[in-house]
Order: structure tokens, then C-alpha cells, then sequence
């Protein structure tokens, strides 16, 4: 009994963690500082802004890569980062 209650607990609080997760998506940059945009529909289903370049030069808030061609890329996942833009230069996190 003590186990089917320990268990029962174990689930509930799980699933009160997730609850509280945050919900997924793409962040989307202040498009004001950014040169290029529009955005995709990545694998997850998430909107994602497209590579961009900014009109400082700086890395906008946000990105996750710099590309070769110098733009900035949002992508969620390493896997074709970049591409169309000459490839990963820097990854920024």
C-alpha cells in the first residue's frame, strides 16, 4: 500500500513539473535591429526567424550561431545550422 502511495506521489509530482516547464517555441528577436526577415517552421513545429544579418553587426539577442556569410542564425538545432549561408562560423551557445 505504502509503495502504490509513494508511487501515485511520485507521478503527481511529475507531472507538476512539467506543467511549469516552459511551453516549446523559437524565440523571435526584436526584428527592429535585424537587416532580413521572415521566418520557418523547424522539425519540432516551432516559428523560428531565419538567418539575418543586424544592422549593428553585433550578435542580436537571442542568436545561436554566426554564420560564414556573416549573418546570424536562430536554429534550434545544430543540424543544417547555417546552411545557405556558407555554414557555421561561431556557435554563440
Amino acid at each position: 500500500m505504502k509503495r502504490a502511495v509513494l508511487f501515485l506521489l511520485a507521478i503527481l509530482a511529475c507531472q507538476t513539473l512539467y506543467a511549469k516547464a516552459p511551453p516549446p517555441g523559437g524565440y523571435q528577436p526584436d526584428d527592429t535591429q535585424l537587416i532580413e526577415h521572415g521566418s520557418y517552421t523547424n522539425n519540432d513545429g516551432n516559428t523560428v526567424h531565419r538567418p539575418a544579418h543586424s544592422k549593428s553587426g553585433q550578435a542580436p539577442q537571442g542568436a545561436t550561431a554566426k554564420c560564414r556569410d556573416g549573418s546570424y542564425s536562430f536554429s534550434q538545432h545544430h543540424r543544417g545550422t547555417c546552411s545557405r549561408h556558407g555554414g557555421v562560423s561561431e556557435w554563440l551557445r
